[in-house]
């Protein structure tokens, strides 16, 4: 069964695995990360576990049970009970409930553990799997994202009141 764990240090390996095994596959429907997002892995990698431990934003990873990463889930942009969500899985899980399922607990973890009470999420027009997922998972489109938020491509916020919930 996978696990959703906390960031740390040690998943970076296999961090870098699941980022580049999934690179074509995460391009055809979000913005390409580039070749200097991975030259440059290791700093942006500590960037985020040091914003994590800030309290900035909160980072998790769906662990499989041979250890390799199936998904990152993470919770940004803090501000006053209200947090943005971004996620990505792997593609030999895509399409089976995993996204959905993950996102449901990271909205009971974001509002029992980090205080949120309402959490958005943007996903392009085109991220056909994205918008499904956001809607199993209790999320209303509340309008449209501005483009430079997805890549220059057009979308919308999507937005789930976590504060009646839990």
């Amino acid at each position: 069964m996978p696990e959703l764990k906390r960031l740390h240090a040690g998943h970076a390996p296999t961090v870098l695995a699941f980022e580049l095994a999934n690179r074509a596959y995460f391009a055809a429907s979000i913005s390409d990360r580039g070749d200097e997002y991975f030259a440059q892995f290791a700093d942006r990698y500590s960037a985020l576990l040091a914003e994590q431990e800030a309290g900035i934003c909160a980072f998790y990873v769906l662990v499989a049970e041979d250890g390799s990463v199936l998904g990152r889930f993470n919770l940004y942009d803090f501000d006053d009970g209200t947090a943005d969500l971004g996620y990505r899985v792997a593609q030999r899980v895509a399409g089976r409930g995993v996204a959905t399922a993950t996102v449901r607990e990271l909205c009971r973890l974001a509002a029992t553990q980090y205080g949120v009470r309402t959490l958005r999420a943007a996903a392009s027009r085109a991220n056909v799997a994205s918008r499904k997922v956001l809607t199993k998972a209790g999320f209303v489109e509340v309008g449209p994202a501005d483009p430079t938020d997805l890549g220059g491509k057009p979308g919308s916020w999507y937005q789930r009141d976590l504060a009646r919930e839990f």
